[in-house]
């Protein structure tokens, strides 16, 4: 029974210091558990979703400890503005980098021996300082709390080798503190690399759940991305947002575009000098602007709660780091949107940023599997929040009801026999070739490489040729996505079977899935058809051009059947791309709409 008494008494305490210092009546869920884990002297990990309050769990306990707990933090600023927020709060804290002179270093590691402070930040590096190692022994350390913990692990998103310094700093110390380790996104994987890697030791794991209630999800595809991002920024002007960009380029294209147009915008990325990141970070976190365009060097360790929307421009390489940025969105609890512009050419974006990367050939690999798992995510018909919880290891079979996906008023179609059709093909290639020939050999394509291996004599030869190349290609990554096939890692992927295939090819189950309804052949309208024809007429004439060269008549005639009314089914008519769409497609659309709207 006294033990039990102990453990209340230590949590009352600890709920004490959190109204107190913190100011808050309670902890959060999973905040709790973590709290009491450590004050009864288990080293700890933490898994929490960003926004979780995942400071408050290593905070709360340093103040309780007996001695000075040191905070190992990868970023200057993170540290900075937590050291910040704790003395305004009224802790002793301080933070050791690369910013002090050794004397300055000296002075303070002084007064963290005499116990004028009760939590020490230091950035990861300065474990690999044989000076400072020698002055820490002074030092009555009681508990170490490591925040992003997911760098120590090289199969982590952002692995950082002087992570590696860590345990062997713990070792050193006269007497073993209490270790704790938190992170935002780590899969079950990375997780028991932390713990392996950490020399852990009596430790318990909590893992809080990845999912977040007031989020809501998105995959656009096939957006004019420029377009999209100006027309929500005008919906939303009187609202905070973060859009993460993948190139310095596109942030300051994007930047100047939107400035130009009288946004309240700035930006942020490496190539801009200390002063300017710094003041464009202020002037985002100070609500002087509303939307930040960034790369994604910002935001680690950015507190600002009143962030409504997260647009990433690009898809991002990993899952990861995709939700630890979407995440920075509604940390205030309040509803709030996370939209991912998708392109196919991103692919071959991350791909060719892989390939060219300095890393061991494990290391790509590696890099190239959590691509494919974003590229699955930009696909798959199912929940998009649950997609993402999986991902990291949360076996909820909830969905959230509020994604893009959940909301997708597409009907579930049994696909079944086009399953069959492509799992049979992919077997017969013995389970040795990429998406494009297998499309092309169930299209019964004439490609040279088919016939060379021969291909064209198989029985699954052309039994989808009523399908394009591309909507086959889709259906094949639809199925990867789904957990039906598997793509090797590397540059040059090879789609295999799983073995959930199995029992749908010997028809024991069936597949369902949301798909575009591939809309039925019909005449040509011939009235929308000369509408379309004089349209063609009016732009050769001002551009001087034959009307072929704007469009031919067959791509007219397929928008009459069609009748395309968005961007994204328009660029589905054959002959008319990227470039063509560019130039001629909104006069296009407009006059589809207006017939369309007529009817």
């Amino acid at each position: 029974m006294s033990t039990i008494s102990e453990t209340d008494a230590v949590y009352q305490q600890a709920e004490e210091v959190l109204i107190k210092y913190f100011g808050y009546p309670s902890f959060r869920e999973g905040q709790k558990e973590i709290v009491q884990s450590l004050l009864s002297g288990h080293d700890t990990v933490g898994i929490m979703p960003t926004g979780g309050g995942k400071s408050i769990c290593y905070q709360v306990p340093a103040v309780l400890f007996e001695g000075v707990t040191i905070v190992i933090s990868p970023l200057i600023s993170l540290m900075k503005d937590q050291v910040d927020v704790l003395v305004r709060m009224g802790v002793p804290a301080v933070h050791i980098n690369s910013s002090l002179d050794s004397m300055e270093v000296q002075q303070r590691m002084k007064q963290a021996s005499r116990g004028e402070y009760k939590l020490l930040y230091v950035a990861p590096e300065r474990l690999e300082s044989e000076r400072f190692l020698a002055l820490t022994k002074q030092l009555p350390v009681s508990f170490v709390a490591i925040d992003e913990a997911h760098c120590i692990s090289q199969w982590g998103h952002d692995f950082r080798p002087s992570y590696a310094a860590i345990a062997q700093f713990i070792q050193s110390l006269p007497n073993r503190p209490v270790v704790g380790a938190f992170t935002a996104t780590a899969t079950p994987e990375v997780t028991e690399d932390i713990r392996r890697q950490l020399s852990l030791v009596d430790d318990q794991l909590f893992v809080t759940g990845f999912g977040r209630e007031n989020l809501t999800f998105s995959v656009r595809k096939g957006e004019d991305r420029r377009r999209f991002v100006q027309d929500y920024l005008q919906a939303k002007s009187g609202q905070s947002g973060i859009v993460y960009a993948a190139t310095r380029k596109e942030v300051d294209d994007l930047y100047e575009h939107l400035l130009a147009r009288g946004f309240s915008v700035t930006r942020y990325h490496a190539g801009l000098d200390d002063r300017e990141r710094a003041r464009n970070q202020d002037l985002f976190l100070f609500d002087d602007v509303r939307t930040i365009i960034a790369t994604n060097a910002f935001g680690m360790g950015i507190d600002k709660s009143n962030v409504r929307y997260v647009i990433h421009y690009n898809m991002p390489k990993h899952l990861e780091g995709y939700y630890q940025e979407a995440g920075r969105a509604g940390r205030d609890g309040e509803p709030s949107e996370c939209i991912l512009l998708f392109h196919p050419q991103d692919i071959q974006t991350q791909k060719y940023l892989i390939s060219q990367s300095q890393q061991a050939e494990e290391r790509k690999e590696h890099e190239y599997k959590k691509l494919y798992a974003m590229i699955d995510y930009c696909r798959t018909p199912r929940c998009l929040q649950h997609y993402i919880v999986q991902y990291f290891g949360e076996n909820s079979a909830k969905e959230c009801g509020q994604c893009s996906n959940c909301t997708n008023v597409a009907e579930w179609t049994d696909i079944t026999v086009e399953a069959q059709k492509i799992f049979s093909c992919v077997k017969r290639m013995r389970e040795r070739f990429g998406v494009q020939l297998i499309a092309q050999v169930l299209k019964g394509s004439k490609n040279k490489k088919v016939a060379q291996f021969r291909f064209d004599q198989l029985p699954t030869y052309g039994t989808m040729s009523q399908y394009t190349e591309k909507e086959i290609a889709d259906l094949i990554h639809l199925l990867i996505a789904e957990g039906y096939m598997a793509m090797t890692g590397g540059q040059y992927p090879v789609v295999t079977l799983s073995e959930r295939a199995l029992p749908v090819l010997k028809g024991q189950e069936s597949v369902q899935q949301k798909v575009p309804v591939r809309p039925t052949v019909q005449e040509a309208d011939d009235a929308l058809f000369e509408r379309l024809r004089q349209l063609r007429k009016e732009i050769s004439q001002t551009e001087g051009v034959p009307p072929y060269v704007v469009f031919h008549d067959s791509t007219l005639k397929e928008m009459s059947r069609l009748c395309p009314t968005d961007r994204e089914t328009f660029l589905t008519v054959k002959g008319v791309g990227e470039s063509k769409f560019e130039k001629y497609g909104q006069a296009f659309l407009e006059c589809l709409r207006a017939y369309a709207a007529e009817k």
